[in-house]
């Protein structure tokens, strides 16, 4: 199975982000998991794809989860 790994900057792209922001998120403890590989960031696509999912609402008036993972940027 290949594991497929995205940098903070496709990151960024996908979610039209600064890559600073990510870098808040991270430095927070908030957004989604990340690899410090040889001092490098790295974002598994899965762990992106499983943070998005949780994203989803079905009506604006839905409330945000109780995860401290969630920054509000995210869910507005």
């Amino acid at each position: 199975m290949t594991v497929k790994h995205l940098t903070q900057t496709e990151v960024a792209r996908r979610w039209c982000l600064s890559p600073r922001t990510l870098e808040r998120w991270r430095w927070l403890g908030q957004g989604p998991a990340f690899l410090k590989l040889g001092g490098r960031v790295a974002y598994r696509l899965e762990d992106i794809e499983a943070f998005e999912a949780a994203q989803t609402r079905d009506a604006t008036s839905t409330p945000q989860p109780s995860n401290a993972d969630v920054p509000a940027a995210v869910t507005a």
